[in-house]
Parts: structure tokens; C-alpha cells; sequence
């Protein structure tokens, strides 16, 4: 497989990389249409009669087929050129949200359809996600990852704060057919772009299956891989269930409602923004520690409802999680990067992206059933204090200290 080492001027910073440029365009140019994707589909559900059921329904058949071609994903992530398979990805989901909107448009959608379409998008991100993660380091040397992984969040993190917003004025003036047409543009575009990286295909003589209890063996063998991702998916269950679900309810009774909810999530995505400033310049030692410890800083927000603290406090500790999720995720993509051989990338993200993709339906039900017995205010007390007792029990694994940035890659 053709790696950093091998391709001619990498060694320069990343940005000076055409390729690299070229990736981050791509990345920047279907976040456009993401970041007003999920308001689009809410209000298409909502305009063909459909209620909060309806809505969850879509939503599990996208997650579903996601979580059950994931590691199918990751092991053609290392049996193929990845860039090819970022390359169909995109092209199923331009297909997929195109006829979204098309029957949006022409007033024909209904659950089952809207359903249908959702079901393909999900299949095309159990793909492009395990190929995605091992992108990075075929265009960029070893030296600069975490400078090459904050710029590729840099743009992304920009787009999240404004999408939502204009995201809302399109689905408000032209309806939802056409934000929906958007995003499927914006994955066309990107298809376009990622088909001028053409990297190599790596070389295997394996069979699938055999590469796939190859790659679970690499997962299971690396003690400080399987905890991070255990205690990664209990950290994002009790933040969905915590800030994604209750978080809304809180702030319609302790706050203003809408405006307040729209508030706090604009001070969470600035935080995701300045996390990947601070990664330009802060090239911390313990990788994975930092990942580790930074994440933790979701049960802030969590905290301060749950404590009743006004507003300008809960947005500040959104804020301040916004920072620390994403120098834990720049943190954990470039010691992932590092410490996983180039060959077992795409199976090795795909083990862990299971883990924090289950924790979504898995962070909801355990909510759902706690909020029968406890008070909002004390399940977003006890989602904070999970999240704590998962960082601490996680900073317990003696190998989560020796993922640092100097360790040389296995071979």
C-alpha cells in the first residue's frame, strides 16, 4: 500500500500536499450538506404526517445497516484502494439522498420510502468510515498527523457551527426537498474530488474471512485499543442519552426552550472549533491520556443542567466540552494512526466504530428506562458521573500511558 513515505513531497507540511488539499475540500464540501441533512429529514418525516415515531423508525434503519456492514467495510479498507471506496460511498450516498429529495420534491414520500433511502445512506457510510480513518496517512507523513487531522476537522468544525442556521432557512423558505438536494450535491462533488487521490491498493494473498479474524485478533490482542473502545461507547451512550436526548427537555423547563437548546448547541460547536486550533499548535506526549482525560469534559454540560445552573454557566461548560471532544478525538485519531499498523487501519477503526455506534440505541434505552424511576435533572446527574467513572476506570489501563507520540509503528 502506498504510504507517506512513499509518495513524493510529504515530508513537507500537509497543507502543501495537493492531495491533502484535495481530501480536505472533499471532506469540507459534503460537511456542507451533512450539517443540514438532519433538520431536512426531521421536516420531511414531519411533512408527509409523520410523527416522533415515524422519525426514530428512519433513524434505526439508517443506523442498522451502518453497524451491520461496518466490519464488511473494514476489511475491504485493507484489501482495496481506499480512496476508491470513499469514491462509490459517495456516489451511493448522492444516489441515495438525491432520490430523497426527488420524491420530497414531487410530494410522494412517505415513512417507507424516506425509510428506504435512509437504509442506503447507512450502508454507505459502513464503508466510507473505516476507509476514511486510514486516508490520512497514505497522504501525509508520520511527523505531521496531528497537524494533517486538525485541519481535516478545521473547515468541518466550521461548517457545524453555521449549517444548522442556514440549514433552517432553507428548509423554512424552499422546503425540505432542496436542503435535501444540496446534501446529495455536495456528495457528488466529493466523489469527484476523491476519485484524483488514486491511492494503491494494498497487496493480500488472504481471504476476507481470514483477514477478518486477522483483524480481530489485532483488536483483541491490543489491551489499551479494546478499553479505549469499551469506555468510549459507555462515555458516548450517556452523552447521547444525557445532552441529545434530555437536553432538550431541560431546556424547555429550566430555560427559554428553542432558543436556549439552539444556544447551547452553538456553544458546543465554537468548542469544537477552538479543540481544533488548540491541535494546530498543542502536540501533546500521552496521546491516548489526553484523548482520554479530554473526552471526559462532556459531563460538564451534563453537570451543570442537571444542577439547574444558569444559562450563561451551561453554556460555558458546553463550550469548554466542545474544546476537549475534539482534542480528544485529534488525540486518538493521530495515536490510532500511529500504533496500528497501515495494513489493519480499516479493520481496527471498524471494531471500534461498532462499539460507539451501538452505544446510540443503547444511551437512549437506558435513559428512557431511568427517566421511569429518577427525575430529568438527576439522570443528566448520573449520565455525568457515569462518564467520570468511565474516564477513571479507563485511565486505570497501564497501556494507556504507553500510546504516546514517540513510540515507533509495528510493522
Amino acid at each position: 500500500m502506498k504510504t507517506a513515505a512513499h509518495v513524493p513531497g510529504t515530508r513537507t507540511a500537509p497543507w502543501r500536499s495537493a492531495a491533502f488539499r484535495r481530501f480536505v475540500l472533499a471532506n469540507l464540501i459534503s460537511a456542507t450538506g451533512s450539517a443540514m441533512a438532519p433538520l431536512a429529514l426531521a421536516y420531511a418525516v414531519i411533512g408527509e404526517g409523520g410523527g416522533a415515531g415515524s422519525l426514530g423508525l428512519v433513524l434505526a434503519v439508517n443506523t442498522v445497516p451502518t453497524v451491520a456492514f461496518l466490519l464488511v467495510g473494514g476489511v475491504l479498507a485493507d484489501r482495496m484502494s481506499r480512496s476508491r471506496i470513499l469514491l462509490v460511498g459517495n456516489l451511493v450516498a448522492a444516489a441515495a439522498q438525491g432520490a430523497l429529495a426527488v420524491i420530497v420534491l414531487s410530494g410522494a414520500a412517505s415513512t417507507a420510502s424516506i425509510a428506504a433511502c435512509g437504509f442506503l445512506s447507512g450502508v454507505a457510510v459502513a464503508f466510507t468510515v473505516p476507509a476514511g480513518q486510514g486516508v490520512v496517512n497514505q497522504l501525509v507523513a508520520a511527523e505531521h498527523l496531528q497537524r494533517a487531522n486538525a485541519l481535516v476537522r478545521l473547515p468541518s468544525n466550521a461548517v457545524r457551527v453555521l449549517g444548522p442556521v442556514v440549514g433552517g432557512l432553507v428548509v423554512a423558505l424552499c422546503g425540505p426537498g432542496w436542503a435535501l438536494s444540496w446534501d446529495a450535491l455536495t456528495f457528488l462533488i466529493a466523489a469527484l474530488l476523491l476519485h484524483g487521490l488514486r491511492l494503491d491498493a494494498p497487496v493480500t494473498a488472504h481471504s476476507a474471512l481470514s483477514d477478518l479474524r486477522a483483524g480481530w485478533a489485532g483488536f483483541r490482542s491490543r489491551t489499551w485499543l479494546w478499553t479505549y473502545t469499551v469506555a468510549g461507547m459507555v462515555v458516548v451512550a450517556a452523552w447521547l442519552a444525557g445532552f441529545q436526548m434530555l437536553g432538550p427537555v431541560l431546556a424547555a423547563t429550566l430555560y427559554s426552550g428553542a432558543r436556549s437548546w439552539g444556544l447551547v448547541q452553538g456553544a458546543f460547536a465554537l468548542g469544537l472549533l477552538a479543540g481544533a486550533l488548540v491541535c494546530l499548535w498543542w502536540k501533546p506526549y500521552r496521546l491516548l491520556a489526553v484523548a482520554v482525560c479530554t473526552a471526559s469534559l462532556l459531563f460538564l454540560p451534563l453537570t451543570a443542567m442537571g444542577l439547574g445552573l444558569p444559562l450563561p454557566a451551561v453554556l460555558f461548560a458546553a463550550l469548554i466540552a466542545g474544546v476537549g471532544l475534539d482534542v480528544a478525538i485529534v488525540a486518538w485519531t493521530t495515536a490510532f494512526q500511529l500504533h496500528i499498523p497501515d495494513a489493519e487501519l480499516g479493520r481496527a477503526g471498524s471494531f471500534n466504530s461498532v462499539g460507539e455506534r451501538l452505544a446510540i440505541p443503547l444511551g437512549y434505552l437506558l435513559a428512557a428506562l431511568a427517566a421511569g424511576a429518577w427525575s430529568d435533572r438527576e439522570v443528566l446527574l448520573v449520565c455525568a458521573g457515569v462518564i467520570v467513572a468511565a474516564t477513571v476506570l479507563n485511565l486505570c489501563v497501564r497501556d494507556v500511558y504507553r500510546i504516546n507520540r514517540t513510540t515507533p509503528k509495528p510493522s
